[in-house]
C-alpha cells in the first residue's frame, strides 16, 4: 500500500500525490481571495470553474469544485445572483474601508502625478510632424482597445452560452430522472391487460426461454427496451436506470428518452450478460461536475464515506441484487500491448486461480482495506467513471453480491 497521503486521502503514486498537493495550494489561493459566506463571490467562482479558468488535477480538486457548485446552487435557490452581497461584519467593514482609503490615496497620488505631467508637457509643445505621429499612435491604441473589448465580449458570450447549455442539460436531466424514478412500480405502460406480466423471448444459439420482467420495471421497459436494470446507492444522487446496447457508444451522450444529452446515461458494458450471469458486471457513467451520473462516485476515496455507503443496490430487469463495497481504486485505460491488470477486461473467471489472481490485483490497487473479500463463485459489480488525476484515468468501485434485499 502506498504511503502518499494528502488531506486525508491516500494516493497510489507520487505523481498523483504531487497533483493533489498542487490542487491544495490552488484551493488555498482561491479561498484567500473570496468569502464563502458571500453569495455573489461563490456564484462568480462557480461560473469561473464552468468556464475552465481553474483546472484541478486530483480528486481533492474535483471535490472542492463539487462543493462550490452545491453552495452556489444553494445560494441561487435563495434568490441570490453574482451581484449579491450580504452585509459584512464590523471587522470586515474596517478592512474594506482601509482598502478604499488606500485606493483613494493611490488614485489621488496618480492624479497629482498626471497633473504634474500635464503641466510639464502638452501636445502643443511638439512640432507639427511630432503631433501627427502622436495622434496616429493614439488612434492605433484606441483601435486596439476597441478590438480587445469586442474579443472579450465574444469570449464572454461564448462562456455564458456554454454555461447556459451545461445548466440546461443538468436541470433537464434532474427532472427526467425524477420522473423515471416515479415510474418504478407504475403499471401505466405495463401489460396489455391489468396484471399481465411482461415477458421477453430470449434466444441464443440453441437455447430459448421466456424471461419475466420484474413488475416494478415493466413500465420503464416498455418505454425503452434498452433498459437492463436500475442502480441506487442510498443517501446519494445515484438513483438511475442502467442501459445496455450492442456497443459502448450510444449512451455516452444520450439519455433514457434517447435524446442528446451531454450527461449521457449509466450503461452496462456491451459484453456483459445478465441472463447467463458474468462473474463481473461493469457499469459506466460520466463524472459530471454537477454531481449527476457518477459525478460523486469518487467520494468513495474516503474510507469514512465508504463505511456510510457500503451497500449498493443493482436490480436487473429480471432480479433484485444487493452488493457490498469491496475494493476502491484508481486505474486508467492502457494500451493494448501493455501487460498490466486491466479491470475493464475482467468479466469472467474461467477458474478459481484466475479469479483469485484478479482479486489480488484489485486488493493491491485498493485505496484502503474494507475487510470484505470474495471467493470463486461470488457475483461482482464494478462501477467505473473518469478520474482527472491522470490522463485516461478511471475511478473504480467494486462490490460483491450479498443478497436480493
Amino acid at each position: 500500500m502506498s504511503g502518499y497521503e494528502a488531506a486525508g486521502r491516500r494516493f497510489r503514486t507520487e505523481s498523483e500525490y504531487k497533483a493533489a498537493k498542487r490542487d491544495l495550494k490552488l484551493i488555498e489561493e482561491i479561498k484567500s481571495n473570496i468569502h464563502m459566506e458571500q453569495p455573489g463571490e461563490v456564484i462568480s467562482l462557480c461560473d469561473a470553474f464552468a468556464e475552465g479558468k481553474y483546472r484541478f488535477e486530483s480528486v481533492i480538486g474535483s471535490e472542492f469544485d463539487d462543493k462550490i457548485y452545491e453552495l452556489a446552487e444553494k445560494y441561487k435557490s435563495q434568490g441570490y445572483t453574482k451581484n449579491s452581497r450580504l452585509p459584512e461584519g464590523k471587522r470586515a467593514r474596517k478592512k474594506a474601508q482601509k482598502k478604499q482609503t488606500q485606493t483613494a490615496g493611490v488614485r489621488q497620488s496618480a492624479g497629482k502625478k498626471a497633473g504634474k505631467a500635464k503641466q510639464q508637457a502638452s501636445l502643443e509643445d511638439y512640432d507639427a510632424a511630432m503631433q501627427q505621429a502622436i495622434l496616429q499612435e493614439m488612434k492605433k491604441r484606441e483601435k486596439r482597445r476597441k478590438l480587445l473589448v469586442v474579443l472579450c465580449g465574444i469570449v464572454a458570450a461564448g462562456c455564458f452560452g456554454y454555461f447556459g447549455v451545461y445548466s440546461y442539460f443538468a436541470d433537464r436531466t434532474q427532472v427526467d430522472y425524477e420522473e423515471l424514478a416515479s415510474l418504478k412500480g407504475d403499471s401505466t405502460l405495463a401489460g396489455i391487460r391489468a396484471g399481465a406480466p411482461v415477458t421477453i423471448h430470449y434466444t441464443e444459439e440453441e437455447e430459448e426461454a421466456d424471461l419475466t420482467v420484474l413488475p416494478e420495471y415493466e413500465t420503464l421497459y416498455n418505454k425503452n427496451k434498452k433498459l437492463i436494470g436500475w442502480l441506487k446507492i442510498d443517501d446519494t444522487i445515484i438513483d438511475y436506470p442502467v442501459m445496455q446496447t450492442a456497443n459502448n457508444e450510444y449512451y455516452l451522450d444520450h439519455n433514457f428518452n434517447q435524446e442528446y444529452d451531454k450527461n449521457g446515461s449509466l450503461f452496462m458494458d456491451a459484453a456483459c450478460d445478465v441472463v447467463h450471469r458474468n462473474t463481473n458486471l461493469i457499469i459506466y457513467g460520466h463524472h459530471m461536475k454537477s454531481g449527476k451520473m457518477f459525478g460523486n462516485l469518487n467520494s468513495y476515496s474516503s474510507k469514512e464515506y465508504c463505511e456510510k455507503h457500503s451497500t449498493i443496490r443493482f436490480d436487473t430487469i429480471y432480479e433484485k441484487g444487493l452488493y457490498q463495497v469491496m475494493y476502491v481504486f484508481r486505474s486508467r485505460i492502457y494500451n493494448e500491448d501493455e501487460v498490466v491488470f486491466k479491470y475493464y477486461q475482467f468479466l469472467d473467471a474461467a477458474s478459481e486461480k484466475e479469479f483469485n489472481s484478479n482479486m489480488q490485483e484489485m486488493a493491491a490497487l485498493s485505496l484502503y482495506d474494507t475487510g470484505v473479500t470474495a471467493a470463486y463463485g461470488d457475483e461482482l459489480l464494478t462501477l467505473s467513471t473518469c478520474d482527472s488525476s491522470e490522463q485516461d484515468g478511471r475511478f473504480v468501485v467494486v462490490a460483491k453480491r450479498i443478497g436480493t434485499e
